[in-house]
């Protein structure tokens, strides 16, 4: 192997083989990057991807207004979720929150409900309620537009009565959706779509991680707000048919929750399924739940921020190390020399 030495000749030549070589570069225009001003192989620096988080609502009739006082919290606190996907009464609430209502226009819709305005009796094999007047409302809410034209990425889950497939409407009316998330079977109509029927999504979704996740969500917040069995028998007919349906999806529940990166359930098991006269009591519930989940929200969220700095900082990295490898390998013979002698830093990246 030979050794070069610079000896003070050597540096002379290689001194004026670089002046020609710039010269050369300034009259010919050579295709070597060449700097001009700021560097154009130092580093920009990347913002991560914003944190997109989704609620997952479940379904619990009264209960559900529980889902208001939560996303009450999440909203003081800054985590303004991007996506919503709801189960039976987490649908109502869902739908009415991706259609553009911050969560006090909610707390105003819930105080001022009239249960007359969602409930048609009708008596039928299929159920006692239509459900009809339950469409009606929620396409009301959402100025009749359709789920895929609502300001916020939203799904409801229904179950199909034929296989019990779990079904996840993303287009369409909405209201019809919500209406078929919400048909307790037994209490409501089956919901005709197509060919098919829909009934409660409930039975197959409990609380709606998978579908918050579908949508595009990196953390997903579920809120279960489901009846337990607890050795007690429920205190009317819908209190019954919505325990039997969650004992039901119970065990699937159970493996999606696990889902979940973050689990809040209101303390709202008292209160009856029918009751809608808790429907403050339940906001509250929710708001409190929600509060005790923030710092895991908080650290979660962190989390991922700190993981994707990482990545971006890392990718810049490898961007810059490539760009400059690609510049010495795209100089001429005379910046070669030039830069042996230390007097060519085209390629050089800002400090």
């Amino acid at each position: 192997m030979r050794l070069t030495v610079f000896t003070p000749f050597t540096r002379t030549v290689a001194a004026a083989l670089a002046a020609l070589a710039a010269g050369a570069l300034t009259g010919c225009g050579g295709t070597a990057p060449i700097r001009s001003g700021a560097d154009p192989l130092a580093p920009t620096t990347a913002a991560a991807a914003p944190v997109r988080i989704g609620i997952a609502l479940g379904g619990g009739a009264a209960k559900g207004f529980a889902h208001i006082g939560v996303i009450k919290m999440l909203e003081a606190n800054g985590f303004v979720p991007a996506v919503v996907a709801g189960t039976s009464a987490g649908s109502v609430v869902g739908a009415l929150y991706a259609s553009g209502m911050n969560a006090f226009e909610l707390q105003e819709k819930a105080v001022g409900l009239d249960e007359s305005k969602i409930r048609d009796l009708q008596l039928s094999s299929g159920g006692l309620v239509l459900g009809q007047r339950l469409e009606d409302y929620v396409n009301e809410q959402v100025r009749r537009r359709p789920l895929e034209q609502l300001p916020k990425p939203f799904v409801a889950v229904a179950t199909r009565l034929e296989d019990g497939e779990r079904t996840v409407f993303a287009r369409g009316n909405t209201g019809q959706a919500v209406r078929a998330s919400s048909s307790v079977p037994g209490v409501f109509q089956p919901v005709t779509i197509g060919k098919y029927h829909f009934v409660d999504g409930g039975i197959v979704s409990p609380v709606p991680v998978d579908a918050a996740r579908q949508l595009g969500a990196d953390i997903v917040v579920a809120v279960d707000i489901s009846n337990k069995a607890r050795g007690q028998s429920p205190a009317d007919m819908l209190g019954t048919l919505g325990q039997s349906i969650a004992i039901m999806g119970q065990k699937l529940g159970q493996a999606e929750l696990a889902r979940a990166d973050v689990i809040i359930r209101p303390q709202v098991l008292d209160i009856g399924s029918a009751d809608f006269s808790q429907r403050a009591t339940a906001i509250v519930e929710g708001e409190k739940a929600a509060l005790a989940a923030m710092p895991q929200i908080r650290e979660r969220v962190a989390r991922l921020q700190a993981e994707r700095a990482n990545t971006a900082q890392a990718a810049q990295k490898r961007a810059a190390q490539e760009q400059l490898q690609a510049c010495l390998e795209s100089r001429s013979r005379m910046q070669k020399l030039a830069g042996l002698a230390g007097m060519d830093d085209s390629c050089s990246t800002a400090k």
